[in-house]
């Protein structure tokens, strides 16, 4: 079957929610994916952050297929060991003390939401507010659309879910003004680097300052790492950064490496607001998922590859900047670790057909900025080869487009 074929959508059965690529990925390997035709492509998109260790990871590979002849669910009104072993080993690495554990980022962002709100009630606000920043991006869920800052794809499902104050990104002035006018505020929900807002990241100092302001007002500080956690930036979370603490946090995409999988941690007196009766799920947590975590969460330990992303992203970024450093329609190139954007001056959509054809898979994001999301697990060679081939790429995009701009 041609990829033409397997992405027709008058062929398809499935709802046509997505702008799908004319390729059909068949298998993957390390940091390499095939399509059905055996075209072989450098994934530098990861599966949109989640495959940090690659395809076909072999300890996880191993421990899914153990557990699936051990158990694969049970339901959360009994103790599941490898769950309660998961939350002790990810609030230790995250500084949390207590974990709900969810199928995905939107869900682990819902929860979140949850507990903001329990903790206005507590705090005897009959509406409580979450602020939260233009350009974020949240999940797609009711509530977490509304979160979302992205007026093109809350367009249709209104009403949307009330509760939301909205400010600018990276602006501890606009919450400053907002604490000074607004009682209703419960809590501060942002990303540390907004990623489908395209790549960008929080000014130095802007995280420690809102956790002073979080404290000053009785606010939850709420970070959404589902894109920036487990390593991607160099620290096991980027809020690590600047040496902060949270008081709720949502997690999922490499946590599972593929395996569906969110989490929902908590410290301090936010730790106890989810009570029996509160929240819950049938499949979260489920000793599958759990037991994958695991495997993720001792590879990034036993291969220190948080700190080689960190490496890695520095490696990528310079070699980038170094080739397009003389590109003017290069607006700039930025992010941190292996979350890396390069904005343009123009609209590039067309970069991820472009790299597609030449066997590398990208996404563009905000429509103008490349988004580079490999798995922590490349080689040095890989790095350079990566960099060079969307350097080029870059080049030729812009030089195409100025040529299509000039007049005849």
């Amino acid at each position: 079957m041609s990829p033409e074929h397997a992405t027709t959508a008058n062929t398809s059965s499935v709802m046509s929610s997505y702008g799908r690529l004319p390729v059909a990925i068949e298998r993957g390997e390390g940091v390499w994916l095939w399509d059905v035709d055996g075209k072989k492509y450098l994934d530098a998109h990861g599966g949109i952050a989640v495959c940090a260790l690659g395809h076909s990871n072999r300890p996880i590979a191993e421990a899914i297929a153990d557990q699936a002849t051990t158990l694969l669910h049970c339901s959360n009104y009994y103790t599941i060991p490898v769950q309660e072993q998961l939350g002790t080993e990810l609030c230790e690495i995250a500084g949390m003390d207590k974990v709900f554990f969810c199928n995905s980022g939107a869900e682990a962002n819902e929860a979140c939401i949850k507990v903001a709100r329990l903790h206005g009630r507590k705090a005897g606000i009959e509406n409580p507010s979450i602020i939260v920043m233009d350009n974020a991006f949240h999940g797609r869920t009711l509530a977490t659309l509304t979160a979302t800052g992205n007026r093109k794809i809350q367009a249709g499902f209104e009403p949307l879910v009330p509760g939301f104050v909205r400010a600018p990104f990276s602006d501890l002035e606009a919450l400053e003004k907002i604490a000074a006018t607004n009682k209703n505020v419960a809590a501060v929900m942002f990303e540390p680097i907004q990623g489908e807002g395209g790549v960008n990241p929080a000014q130095q100092g802007y995280m420690s300052a809102v956790r002073e302001l979080c404290d000053q007002n009785n606010w939850l500080m709420m970070v959404d790492e589902v894109q920036t956690g487990m390593g991607r930036t160099g620290k096991w979370f980027a809020h690590q950064h600047e040496n902060v603490v949270p008081d709720v946090m949502a997690v999922a995409k490499a946590l599972g490496n593929g395996v569906p999988i969110g989490a929902c941690l908590a410290h301090g007196a936010a730790a106890d607001l989810i009570q029996p009766g509160s929240h819950g799920t049938t499949f979260g947590g489920n000793p599958l998922a759990c037991r994958a975590a695991l495997s993720v969460i001792e590879q990034l330990k036993s291969g220190n590859l948080v700190a080689r992303a960190g490496e890695l992203g520095n490696r990528i970024s310079e070699r980038l900047k170094s080739k397009l450093e003389n590109s003017p329609g290069v607006v700039s190139i930025r992010g941190r670790g292996l979350m890396i954007g390069i904005e343009l001056d123009t609209p590039c959509g067309e970069l991820m057909k472009m790299a597609m054809q030449e066997g590398v898979l990208i996404t563009v994001t905000a429509d103008s900025v490349a988004r580079i999301l490999p798995p922590y697990i490349l080689s040095d060679a890989e790095a350079d080869d990566l960099a060079d081939r969307l350097g080029s790429m870059v080049i030729r995009f812009l030089e195409k487009n100025t040529a299509v701009a000039e007049p005849a």
